[in-house]
């Protein structure tokens, strides 16, 4: 019994240790060529498919999308670089 219960709890605790590195970050990015209505879907469908991200949100009027991600798994970058390999080009938006 007391090899079982300290297997779960190393167990317990290895699972612990690899989700506090991982940080969930919410970034904000300038996206340019939004011309039509159609752009933003295609925005945010193309952020939606990169790993890591958890949740997308597109303004056309304010030509940005706000990405949350893990990033552990993506960064700002990759990010910016995916939009505009679909033909708008894209920067994090600074402070």
């Amino acid at each position: 019994m007391k090899t079982v219960l300290t297997a779960v709890v190393f167990a317990a605790s290895l699972l612990a240790s690899a989700s506090v590195f991982a940080v969930e970050q919410t970034v904000t990015l300038n996206v340019k060529g939004m011309t039509c209505a159609s752009c933003p879907y295609i925005v945010k469908q193309t952020l939606a498919q990169v790993d890591g991200v958890k949740d997308v949100d597109v303004s056309f009027r304010k030509k940005m999308a706000t990405v949350t991600y893990d990033d552990q798994i993506c960064s700002a970058a990759k990010l910016a670089r995916a939009v505009t390999e679909m033909g708008f080009p894209t920067i994090p938006a600074t402070r």
